[in-house]
This record gives C-alpha cells, sequence and structure tokens, in this order.
C-alpha cells in the first residue's frame, strides 16, 4: 500500500469525473509566481495553501492558510518550503483556489477481505469524526459494481433527500470508479462541499492510498508516492521504486541511517525474519530490502548496488528460505554482479558477506556464490542444513 499526496490525488479523482478545485503544486515562491501570469484564476480567486507533505495535523502546525489573495499566497508559499517539522523538510505546497459553501460532506471507499466499503454521511470535515453513527454504509462484493439503486438508498440512509441524494449517489459512484480502476486500497473526500455558485459537489481534500505493486498497468502514475517514516525517498530508494515498477516479481530497498549490518534477503517474509533476528542480537540495520518473485537478474544487480553503497556497513546478509520457484543461480548472478562492481568502485573494503539460501539450481547459485572468495570477497556461504538465522548469530558475533 503505497499514500499518494493531495495534488496526485486530486488528479485521480478528476480523471473519473469528480470536481475538484484548480490547484498547483510547487517547490518554490518562484514557480508560483510565474504561474500566476498564466492560470487566471491564481490572480482572481480567493486562495488556500497547505505543505503538501505526509503530515497529519497540518493546521495545528500552521502548514494550512486559507483566504488569500495571490501575494498572500506567496508569502504563505515562502514562509513554509524550507521549514523543518521533525525529520521531515516541507519541500513543496499545494496552492489551491477556495471553494465558498456552506454544507460539508463525506465519501469513502475502502478494500475489504470481501471486497470494498462504500461510505457517506451527511456531515463532513472535523464533524464526522464525532458523528461516526451518521455514516452509513454499502458493501461490495469483490468482482462487482454497486448499482445506482443501491447507492440512491445509500444516500438516503445518511439522511439525505431530494436532488441532493442523486447527487451523493453519483459523486459516490464516481469515486467507486476511481477506486476500483486505479488499484486503489483506500479513497476518502473530507470534506465533500457543495458549491455556493452552482450546488455542484467538490472534493475539497483527497486521502489516497494506491496498490503500489500495480504501478506497471497505470502508465500514467507520473508521480512519486509518499514516503514513509515521515521523511522524503533517497534518490537510491527511488531508482528501486523505478525498476520495481517494471519488473515481474520484486525488488525492494529503504535506508536506515546509523546502521552497520546491511540486508538482502530473498523474501517479505525472510526479510522481516532477518531483521528481526538481527535487532535481537543487538545489531544495527542499515537499511530494509528483499527480493521476491523471481525477479530478473538485472534488477537484483540494481538492488545489491544500492546495498553495497550504504555508508559504514561492517556486514551484508544475503538470507533467504528455501525458495519454491525463484531462481537461485540466476537471482545469484545478479548479486554476484553487483558484488563485483562495488568491489571495483572500492565499496566493500573490510565488509564480511554472509549467505544462506536453498531452491530451484541452489549449488550452482551457491557455489558461484563461494567462488567470489577466489577473487578476494571476505564471504561465508551456507546452504539449505544452516538454520536460517544462524548467519546473524555468525556475523554479530564476530563483530
Amino acid at each position: 500500500m503505497a499514500k499518494v499526496l493531495e495534488g496526485p490525488g486530486m488528479g485521480l479523482m478528476k480523471k473519473w469525473g469528480i470536481t475538484v478545485p484548480n490547484y498547483v503544486v510547487v517547490s518554490s515562491a518562484d514557480e508560483l509566481t510565474k504561474l500566476g501570469q498564466v492560470n487566471d484564476w491564481l490572480k482572481k480567486a480567493k486562495l488556500v495553501v497547505k505543505a503538501h507533505e505526509a503530515l497529519g495535523s497540518r493546521f495545528k502546525l500552521g502548514l494550512v492558510r486559507v483566504g488569500l489573495d495571490f501575494s498572500g499566497a506567496e508569502a504563505a508559499a515562502r514562509e513554509m518550503l524550507g521549514r523543518q517539522v521533525g525529520s521531515l523538510t516541507v519541500s513543496q505546497v499545494i496552492v489551491s483556489e477556495m471553494i465558498p459553501h456552506k454544507e460539508e460532506y463525506y465519501a469513502a471507499v475502502k478494500s475489504t477481505r470481501e471486497g470494498a466499503d462504500v461510505l457517506v454521511a451527511n456531515c463532513g470535515g472535523i464533524e464526522v469524526e464525532s458523528n461516526w453513527d451518521r455514516v452509513k454504509r454499502l458493501s461490495v462484493e469483490i468482482g462487482t459494481t454497486p448499482s445506482r439503486d443501491a447507492l440512491d438508498r445509500l444516500a438516503r440512509e445518511a439522511g439525505f433527500t431530494g436532488d441532493l441524494a442523486k447527487k451523493i449517489a453519483d459523486f459516490a459512484g464516481k469515486l467507486f470508479a476511481c477506486f476500483d480502476n486505479e488499484d486503489a486500497q483506500y479513497l476518502e473526500v473530507n470534506p465533500v462541499a457543495m458549491r455556493e455558485s452552482d450546488g455542484e459537489l467538490v472534493a475539497l481534500d483527497a486521502v489516497t492510498l494506491l496498490d503500489a505493486d500495480a504501478k506497471f498497468r497505470h502508465p500514467d502514475w507520473n508521480f512519486p508516492f509518499a514516503a514513509e517514516f515521515g521523511r522524503p525517498y533517497t534518490k537510491n530508494e527511488l531508482e528501486v521504486m523505478a525498476v520495481d515498477a517494471k519488473i515481474k516479481g520484486s525488488v525492494k530497498f529503504i535506508e536506515i541511517p546509523g546502521g552497520d549490518v546491511a540486508m538482502l534477503p530473498a523474501g517479505g517474509g525472510a526479510s522481516v525474519y532477518y531483521s528481526d533476528a538481527v535487532v535481537a542480537r543487538g545489531g544495527k540495520l542499515a537499511n530494509y530490502a528483499e527480493y521476491s518473485g523471481d525477479p530478473p537478474d538485472w534488477a537484483v544487480e540494481v538492488l545489491t548496488e544500492k546495498v553495497c553503497s550504504l555508508p559504514g556497513i561492517k556486514h551484508i546478509i544475503v538470507g533467504g528460505a528455501i525458495a519454491n520457484f525463484t531462481d537461485v543461480k540466476k537471482t545469484f548472478g545478479g548479486i554476484i554482479a553487483g558484488f563485483r562492481k562495488a568491489k571495483a568502485e572500492g565499496k566493500l573494503n573490510g565488509v564480511k558477506i554472509w549467505v544462506r539460501r536453498g531452491g530451484p539450481r541452489e549449488k550452482e547459485g551457491l557455489d558461484a556464490m563461494r567462488a567470489l572468495k577466489d577473487e578476494g570477497f571476505d564471504i561465508q556461504v551456507f546452504d539449505r542444513h544452516t538454520p536460517l538465522t544462524d548467519i546473524v548469530d555468525m556475523a554479530l558475533q564476530k563483530q
């Protein structure tokens, strides 16, 4: 699951027919000034400026300003950009038109084990949190879409009447279409506002969670996902994400500053298992990583290069269980190529490598790993008969 920031989230909703305010996302006040020269609405409308980051309580942090003219928006952008909030530096702001409205509502679609739930309420904004009993739910089975009659009933159950009930049902239908077609796991609009000028329902804010592994199906997803851990993704993390989006199988990489034990495990379960073992034995992780689903050797090579580039590492753990279908020789070929390139660049001096793996063509793969000793690598290699985390014990006991 990957979070999408408000701007691209609004863009996806607009794509499926949901009305959103005019908006721009900028990384400098000068960029906003230039956009003001070609977008009349920026000069004519009252504006809202918000930090465009994965932050909660932005209003309380002073990272939301409302009712501004264009010069006020420029000043707010200068004030917010570069501000440090914990470990995060505000690098973007979203500037949108302020929509005059009196009524606010709530709408969401969330994934469930059985399919999805469509949620609506005749209250919105901060009111919905204290009035959750007013949120009404329509359950939709996997592989189906909600009928118009079902959406109309949902709107009426939520307390909407007349023309407004039809508008809410239509809004919920479009939100579900966005959810279903964009491989979303959660979409929320809070508030949905009724624009005073024409009675149109407008999405004033968006919470968007997508299935990141579905990116290959969406060539128009030209936006980055919001980073975990309250910080922007690093260059190396973004490069691995770009590879992951193109391949069958998976490669993952997250940096953890200050650690000296680097991880290169096979499979999501093994990655967590090995990471827990390192921490339990007093080690300091330098990263999270995994390769799984029989990825191509070139993708594993890219991942290996990033792991070898981590500063201050003393050990690299190449661990995995007994694979069912991942070709050990092939994926080890990518790791070996990455090791060789890193060594040629002087990156593995003093680094010990620990390997444990089983699966298809494991003997050929493990033999190729052992042969690295003849090339000057400090490497220890074990097969399926060695318990998984014994290599962690060996590594940390010899630090």
